[in-house]
């Protein structure tokens, strides 16, 4: 399964779950309820109330549910709380975040201005679209959205229902023609001392999913793409190492693989996530979800998400989860090389699929 929380949050971060009484609890429940969600527990106690909330609030920015705040839950909680205007957005490292950097963005790229895709990171192109609104209204160009460069915008009218970002996301795919030549970059997830979930007969998830990897850049290679991994099989790097060489390699689209698990073993199937806000990346997850389906897999469906994977990566990204490891019926046919092979058959057909259709 993915990590639920960026690698390289700080490890002394201290989980807030159900049961527990601080300080922490009540500022995550001052947050929740400044977004707009009821808290009937008292102040500081993490009550019933408090985990519907959070895990409502989970499911609405499309990260893992399971009713916790983890780091990731707690970093959406800030970001969730930022409106464009309360603060000075900027080009700096690291990125700024924020639903106030989402809004600007699909606000420039309402308007015709490349802000990028709308993740709420202020990155390069969030920073080039600033610069060109303000030569163009007449605001020093600085690259900074302060009190002047926004109430030049907010004294615009956007009646677009959509933005061109989609559109030249899907303008850079059409424009290759095929997968000859593209640049693929698989990330064989977990890796190192993280081994991923341990499934039905002492399956490991880091070492089938670095079998896939294998099997799928073979593949891939084949069809005259070029293949690059995030890691080697020894390496187990965090999320942004991963989606950074991924971005640093330009490329044309990422494949993130791993496997799902539960308690209970009757639960089967393939799932595809793409981040949500990426119609080629959609796409994508459709393209190879159905490849899967088609081995005689349970169809999970694709589903938009922003897990940080998916988020940090610049490009069309996919994470599949070809089956549950903890599956009586899933992993035995997971534990077949011959069965690995038709895994990576069908992601390579996808692929194929995605940059021809």
């Amino acid at each position: 399964m993915p990590s639920a929380a960026p690698e390289d949050t700080p490890r002394s971060f201290t989980l807030i779950r159900y049961g527990d009484r601080s300080d922490e609890v009540a500022d995550v429940q001052a947050r929740l309820r400044g977004l707009g969600f009821t808290i009937a527990d008292d102040p500081g106690v993490f009550g019933p109330s408090t985990r519907a909330a959070v895990r409502a609030f989970q499911q609405q920015r499309g990260i893992l549910v399971d009713g916790i705040v983890g780091p990731n839950t707690w970093s959406e909680l800030v970001e969730a709380s930022w409106r464009l205007g309360q603060r000075q957005l900027y080009l700096k490292r690291p990125y700024m975040r924020g639903d106030d950097v989402l809004e600007l963005q699909a606000r420039l790229n309402a308007l015709g201005y490349d802000a990028g895709r709308e993740d709420g990171i202020f990155g390069p192109d969030t920073d080039q679209a600033v610069r060109a609104f303000q030569r163009e209204y007449d605001v020093a160009e600085d690259g900074i959205f302060g009190p002047r460069t926004h109430a030049a915008l907010a004294g615009l009218r956007v009646d677009r229902p959509s933005t061109s970002a989609p559109l030249r996301e899907e303008l850079r795919r059409t424009a290759r023609g095929g997968v000859a030549g593209a640049l693929v970059v698989i990330d064989p997830g977990h890796g190192g001392e993280d081994e991923g979930e341990r499934g039905c007969d002492g399956l490991v998830e880091a070492d089938l999913c670095w079998d896939l990897a294998q099997r799928v850049a073979d593949r891939v290679a084949r069809s005259g793409a070029q293949v690059r991994f995030t890691r080697t099989e020894s390496e187990g790097p965090d999320v942004p190492t991963r989606a950074a060489r991924a971005n640093d390699a330009g490329a044309d689209v990422f494949v993130s693989l791993h496997l799902n698990a539960h308690p209970d073993p009757r639960a089967e199937g393939s799932s595809a996530y793409h981040f949500r806000t990426s119609r080629s990346g959609e796409r994508l997850a459709d393209a190879i979800q159905n490849r899967l389906v088609a081995l005689g897999l349970k169809d999970c469906r694709c589903h938009p998400r922003s897990y940080p994977i998916l988020r940090e990566t610049r490009m069309p990204a996919v994470l599949l989860e070809p089956g549950f490891i903890t599956s009586h019926r899933d992993a035995p046919r997971l534990a077949s090389p011959d069965f690995r092979s038709d895994i990576a058959d069908a992601v390579a057909s996808g692929l194929r699929r995605y940059f021809e259709d």
